[in-house]
């Protein structure tokens, strides 16, 4: 099972990061970092680089497509040689996913047109301008579309793409390698639960 991961310029790493381990783990897994050309990508703290190895000529049919968020994602909507590769592979995909606002690259793809969707909490509403359903959601399947909410959920989506491409042995295995156990020390991790005052300040430091 070969799965690619693009990289653009201001990416979320922990959107790329989580799931690569999560996959990375699995027996009879690859995974590849791909973009434009192959070369180093900076990430949207301007402080982690992440090489891509790959160009999307090089991986025109992976069958796994994961696209991470970031602050560079509104650039990237208009970045044609990624939207051009992203609907061509997603005709041989088994899955096609996307971790927080990744999903607006999918929606300007054209991948989730009727679909439910979800993206990270503060982009919601934007889901709807592509024609789909926007819902609050950790993890959504709609066919071999999978969206995942913002940031850490991509491990969870990883966990849950492992689930139905092998079986849920593995990725429980994975699961307890990566000792993915989470007990965070506040619960707050979402507007629902944060107390008051805290979404502007969280939404201050993602733009």
């Amino acid at each position: 099972m070969h799965v690619a991961i693009p990289l653009y310029p201001r990416f979320t790493a922990l959107d790329a990061v989580g799931p690569y381990t999560v996959m990375a783990f699995a027996p009879g897994y690859t995974v590849t970092f791909v973009a434009a050309e192959p070369g180093p990508v900076t990430d949207d703290r301007g402080t982690l680089t992440l090489t891509a190895t790959a160009s999307y000529d090089d991986l025109p049919r992976p069958d796994v497509v994961i696209v991470p968020g970031g602050v560079g994602t509104f650039d990237a909507l208009a970045d044609e040689a990624l939207i051009g590769w992203l609907r061509q592979a997603h005709e041989h995909t088994r899955w096609t996913t996307s971790v927080c606002s990744g999903a607006l690259i999918l929606g300007a793809a054209g991948l989730l047109k009727g679909l439910t969707a979800t993206t990270h909490w503060a982009l919601l509403d934007s889901l709807k301008q592509y024609g789909a359903e926007p819902l609050s959601e950790r993890v959504i399947t709609q066919g071999k579309i999978v969206t995942a909410a913002g940031v850490s959920s991509g491990i969870d989506m990883g966990l849950t793409l492992l689930a139905q491409a092998s079986d849920e042995v593995t990725a429980q295995t994975v699961q307890l390698a990566i000792e993915y156990d989470p007990q965070p020390p506040f619960d707050c991790g979402s507007p629902a639960k944060a107390p008051e005052g805290m979404t502007d300040r969280a939404l201050h430091l993602i733009v």
